[in-house]
């Protein structure tokens, strides 16, 4: 039986990644690697109330401060538990893990922030989708003219992406878009779900339909939203549930079969 106001890392592995997902609050000291989605603080109202709806709070081993923070956390009002065995149960179930060699520093807001060209397409939306669902889930996207992104970036401090420049690190290399180049550098490739969805971004981000059947689907409704949202915010976050779906359709549905009477109660047998 679980201990009270704990969850087993198996169950918290069914969460990682889907809309809705608890907040994963890491309180291990610069870690290397974290839960994928993990932060290592909490975001706040203007009261200086956490807005996180339920949180689980990770330590090293399960036995130090997660307890104690989870406890606070609760006399709050919160929904709070800990992660139990902490990161080394974590490790050891050989569960996913998000590397954060190559996370940009964050602001003094605690978020990551980062800047794109305007009126985004796929890679400009699959990607936030990846940094929001696994990285970091508070960070900040910047939609500017192409020819400012590099500047906006320099005066702002958010990381550039998805640009064609030889100086930015996030971009398309050779024949993999910009979100098989996140896939890898935040170590998730060994991920089926997400190895799956990253075809049927290349498919549709670089006419390459073939890669997947999906991804002319994905392209349809891509530039659909485009013209959809004047706002580029506004698209995103219809776009979230684009991938949200497209992502649990990778993980959990792809034997499904649909059409006419798939879904239809059997009929009772009539006895002879």
């Amino acid at each position: 039986m679980p201990a009270p106001n704990a969850i087993a890392p198996e169950k918290l592995a069914r969460l990682v990644g889907l809309h809705g997902s608890p907040r994963i609050l890491d309180l291990r000291d610069a870690p290397s690697e974290t839960i994928p989605g993990a932060t290592f603080s909490l975001p706040h109202d203007p009261d200086g109330r956490s807005d996180a709806p339920s949180i689980v709070v990770v330590d090293e081993d399960g036995s130090g401060a997660a307890a104690t923070r989870a406890a606070v956390l609760r006399s709050d009002g919160l929904a709070a538990e800990v992660l139990e065995g902490g990161f080394a149960a974590w490790l050891a179930g050989g569960w996913p893990t998000v590397s954060l060699a190559h996370l940009p520093p964050r602001h003094a807001d605690g978020r990551t922030w980062w800047v794109t060209r305007a009126r985004p397409k796929v890679d400009r939306i699959a990607c936030p989708w990846l940094i929001r669902r696994f990285v970091d889930p508070d960070a900040r996207f910047l939609f500017v003219a192409p020819a400012d992104v590099l500047r906006v970036a320099t005066e702002s401090g958010a990381e550039p992406f998805d640009i064609a420049d030889e100086r930015v690190f996030w971009s398309h290399r050779g024949e993999r878009c910009t979100f098989d180049v996140m896939v890898e550098a935040f170590g998730l490739e060994g991920q089926a779900p997400l190895a799956r969805l990253a075809a049927i971004v290349r498919g549709a981000d670089t006419d390459r339909l073939d890669l997947a059947p999906e991804a002319a689907g994905l392209l349809a409704i891509s530039l659909g939203l485009s013209r959809t949202h004047a706002d580029d915010h506004a698209q995103l976050e219809a776009g979230m549930l684009v991938y949200d779906a497209l992502y649990r359709w990778c993980r959990d549905a792809q034997e499904e079969k649909h059409n006419w009477s798939s879904h239809q109660p059997a009929h009772a047998k009539v006895p002879a």
